[in-house]
Formats: structure tokens, sequence, C-alpha cells
């Protein structure tokens, strides 16, 4: 989102990571050695203040077609990863929200802007306010793409926000925004298919050919002519790819590329994404 005030220190969401988190390699390639962690993409932005971790406590992920080793080092850019969000009580998708409270050093104008949102006072904003909230600083989303940001940015199904998650919405919109004008180069204010792969690299997704353009056919509004998406389209890209990511990472714990669901569990890690 041009025109947002960055934030004094609070990096920016998606910043470009070490080892974008890909597919496993190819039956009968050798398994990934010696399995040295490195620090992973960053997902969201952490609090102000919060230390990175230490070396040796987190992992990486290879790129599409790759071995993927862990210990790979990761660009100087990258930023360290979040801790996990506030989430629900109790874990369910529809339980009350814990309250937040805005990080230390957020902007002023984030604060005026969730405070403007919220007219009963209550400290959340729901959906109808989130989206009212974001068009004021000329970025229209639909629903469903405010939903999926509800969601993923509070584990919750409740669709209230607070303002910890506000702010990291409002800062991670804002990097994407500079992501999406980054990779469309023409200025035509939509990304081809190669240009989304870049950017979702860059974000530390890395997807097959195969997931690719099933990405660019589901997003493209032209059902998939134009082989090209916009700007609100590629918000909602994103928003699936990294919370399917996510869920699937929560189930991978040995970091091998891939993990075992049970029924329930694959039904709620996909419904959300559907019914949003």
């Amino acid at each position: 989102m041009s025109g947002y005030p960055p934030g004094p220190g609070y990096p920016h969401y998606g910043a470009p990571p070490g080892n974008p988190y890909g597919v496993p390699p190819p039956y009968g390639a050798a398994p990934p050695s010696p399995y040295v962690s490195a620090p992973p993409y960053a997902p969201s932005a952490p609090p102000a203040g919060e230390k990175p971790p230490k070396e040796g406590k987190t992992h990486g992920y290879g790129g599409y077609g790759q071995p993927g080793y862990y210990g790979q080092p990761p660009p100087a850019a990258s930023a360290p990863p979040p801790p996990p969000p506030s989430g629900a009580y109790g874990g369910s998708p529809f339980a009350a929200l814990m309250p937040s409270a805005f990080p230390p050093g957020t902007d002023p104008n984030v604060v005026a802007c969730f405070q403007a949102a919220d007219r009963d006072g209550s400290g959340f904003i729901d959906d109808k306010e989130l989206q009212q909230a974001l068009s004021s600083y000329n970025q229209s989303f639909s629903l469903r793409t405010v939903h999926l940001l509800m969601y993923l940015f509070t584990s919750s199904n409740v669709r209230k926000i607070g303002p910890k998650e506000f702010t990291s919405v409002f800062y991670s919109l804002q990097n994407w925004r500079a992501i999406f004008e980054a990779f469309d180069r023409d200025r035509s204010g939509k990304i081809d298919t190669m240009e989304l792969r870049e950017a979702l690299l860059n974000l530390g997704f890395s997807v097959s050919p195969a997931v690719l353009d099933l990405l660019v056919t589901k997003f493209d509004k032209s059902g998939g002519k134009s082989k090209a998406i916009e700007y609100d389209n590629f918000i909602e890209c994103c928003l699936t790819v990294k919370g399917l990511t996510e869920k699937f990472k929560e189930k991978d714990t040995k970091y091998s590329g891939s993990a075992t669901f049970t029924y329930e569990s694959f039904m709620l890690t996909v419904l959300p994404f559907l019914i949003a």
C-alpha cells in the first residue's frame, strides 16, 4: 500500500527468505543431508523489539526441484521467523479471540485507523469494518479476501480482529503491495505466471509448475484466459498459499516435505480456505 508508514522497529512481512518451502525431492533422490538447521522464511512480521531466534533452533527448505539441504545460509535481508499468532482460546476455530494490544512503536496512523473502525470501542473490529479500514487506503478487497486475512492472522473463524493482528495485517499488505509492484515490470496492474512464481519465491513459497498453473487459473479474473492476476487476487492467492503451507508445516514436524493427516484434520485444514 503506497503511502503506508514503515512503522519504526517493525520488520516487514515477506522479507526474502533463505530457503523457500517447496516440494520434496523426486523419487530416488538422496534425502537432504546434513540435517543442520537454518532460519526459514518470515511468514509474518514479529512484534517490535523481539530478538531473532538463536542459531540452530529453526529449519529451512530448498526450492522446487532442489534437494533442500538444511544449513544453507539465508540472505542478509532475511527477517527472523515470527511467533505463532495469538489465536483463540482453547484452539477452537470458533472460540473467542484473546485480547491484544498494539506492538510497541506502532505508527500512530495505524492506531488511528483501527480506532476509527472500532466504533463501539470493544477492542475488536469485524470483517466489514476491516474491509472499510483497508479501503480508506485505496485498497479494495472482497469480503472473501478479508475473511482469509482475518483467519490467517487470528487462527480463528470468528471474523474479528484485534490491535495486534490489525497491525500485522497492515504492514503485511504494505509489503505485499511492494512485492507485487516490483514484479509488475510493465506496470500493467497484473502479473503473469512467471512473475507470480518469482513473487511467491520472494515470499518464501516454492510451488511446482502444475500448482502454479492452477493458481493462475483460479485467481485470473478472466478464468485463466489472460494468464495474469491483478493485485487483489494476488493477495488472495498469497494468503491461500501461505495458509495451506503453514498448516502443512505444522504436521511436517521432521521437515521432510511429507505429512500425515486424519480425515478430520484434513477437512479443518482445507475447508476454511474454501468457505472464506
